[in-house]
């Protein structure tokens, strides 16, 4: 090889390298958390432990789905932070889909529900949120929409990279007003304890 060719190379491959840093995100800033997702993280964590859905993929989806914005809407006509469609909302017994915690309890619920209906898939799961249960069943799995691919591709990389969606009890500690550990599986207690 040539010192001609053998900078043509490296040339191409330099470029190669800053193309894909420019279309990754940095590993900090993807890691960065979104400043409003502090603000809904009471939501959606009672929510969550309520209906043993991962906080951290209510989050993500919210992310992806409207950036942390209760008003947002969409041109298919989605609502608020989960993107709820108006049949979806009535189904979960959303009254006011632009409400947050009213939004994240009918977002969390319907999560609930798909989990169970594809085996905590979280592609599928993911896919049917986006193209509706209908596209799954008739595509056998993810359907071939290019929305759709790059919806899963949106929710996981704001921070929900699992294959499946663990539904197992979750143990949270902290330490008492006496320096001992508690273990408990309730978030809320958790929650009051870890705040004070």
């Amino acid at each position: 090889m040539n010192v001609k060719s053998k900078s043509a190379g490296w040339l191409v491959a330099a470029a190669a390298a800053a193309l894909c840093g420019a279309l990754a995100p940095p590993a900090a800033a993807a890691r960065a958390e979104h400043p409003l997702k502090k603000a809904y993280d009471p939501f959606v964590s009672a929510s969550a432990y309520k209906h043993s859905v991962p906080v951290d993929l209510v989050h993500s989806i919210i992310q992806a789905e409207s950036n942390y914005d209760p008003n947002a809407v969409s041109a298919k006509g989605a609502v608020g932070l989960m993107q709820l469609m108006p049949d979806t909302a009535r189904a979960y017994g959303v009254a006011n889909p632009f409400d947050p915690s009213q939004n994240i309890e009918g977002g969390v619920r319907y999560l609930k529900d798909l989990i169970k209906l594809f085996d905590r898939s979280t592609s599928k799961v993911l896919a049917a949120y986006n193209a509706g249960q209908e596209a799954i069943k008739k595509y056998g799995g993810v359907p071939p929409y290019r929305e759709t691919r790059t919806y899963i591709q949106r929710v996981m990389a704001a921070g929900y990279r699992k294959p499946i969606i663990s539904t197992r009890t979750q143990i949270y500690r902290y330490y008492d007003d006496s320096g001992r550990l508690v273990l408990t599986n309730d978030y809320m207690l958790y929650l009051s304890k870890k705040t004070n």
